[in-house]
């Protein structure tokens, strides 16, 4: 059954002009188009665009969101949304914790009582990959960073996140775009990934007080081995991509 494109953005939550132009954009095409000149969409389509809409709300590109989805095995969207599927059940449990936690300090007040602060602050605990992270570079290089996190202000926090953020869609922007890892211009967001991850203290460094290289080489890797990190660059091309221009930037490293 095809469905037309109104009927399609009203179930998706989502507005015609906007399907238009990720048909546009090579993103979703219309499965075929009336005598009348509506665009419908067929299950196929509708598989492919809740993919879209997951990957949009997790902020990627869409360049990149299209990479993704155009290397899903035989069209089959089923394998890669299972991948994201755990992600979303963690995000669950963490929401449902801070509702739970908040209400729970409302219903208190409400009853002029003093909320409990072992229950205030449930979900809301950015430590969660404490052991992770331990495990990885040591406890020192977690209590350095985590120190360092807890002294930031709100508004230094925000920046430090979209300076993350824009870091991140600079390189699957270069990666879609077809850049080479060893050209000027991935050299130069290399340098970028290497000033924003020498910015937090407790990060492992050489002799000479410089960003380890080890270090850097064990990051860029995970980049592509971990898919929660290759997300952040629209998946695992772009996350060779990083991996390969890190490795190049190193390779001319005095």
């Amino acid at each position: 059954m095809d469905y037309p494109i109104t009927a399609v953005a009203r179930l998706a939550g989502t507005t015609s002009r906007t399907l238009r132009h990720y048909g546009e954009v090579g993103l979703l095409e219309a499965t075929r188009i009336g005598v009348n000149g509506y665009r419908y969409y067929d299950a196929a389509a509708l598989l492919r665009l809740q993919r879209i809409l997951l990957l949009r709300s997790l902020g990627l590109s869409l360049p990149a969101i299209r990479d993704i989805v155009d290397e899903e095995p035989g069209g089959n969207p089923a394998s890669a949304l299972r991948a994201h599927l755990d992600h979303l059940r963690s995000e669950q449990q963490r929401l449902d914790q801070q509702i739970n936690a908040v209400l729970t300090t409302v219903e208190a007040l409400e009853r002029g009582e003093e909320p409990m602060p072992e229950t205030m602050f449930d979900g809301f605990d950015h430590t969660r990959h404490e052991r992770e992270v331990t495990e990885r570079w040591g406890a020192e290089a977690y209590a350095q960073g985590d120190s360092w996190w807890r002294g930031r202000s709100e508004e230094e926090r925000r920046a430090f996140q979209d300076e993350v953020a824009d870091l991140n869609a600079a390189w699957t922007d270069a990666a879609s775009a077809g850049v080479s890892a060893g050209s000027a211009e991935a050299g130069r967001l290399a340098e970028r990934h290497i000033a924003w991850l020498s910015s937090v203290p407790g990060v492992p460094r050489d002799d000479r007080g410089r960003l380890s290289s080890d270090y850097l080489r064990g990051l860029a890797e995970m980049y592509v081995t971990d898919p929660r990190f290759g997300a952040n660059y629209g998946g695992p091309g772009g996350a060779g991509f990083v991996r390969a221009s890190l490795e190049a930037w190193l390779a001319r490293r005095p």
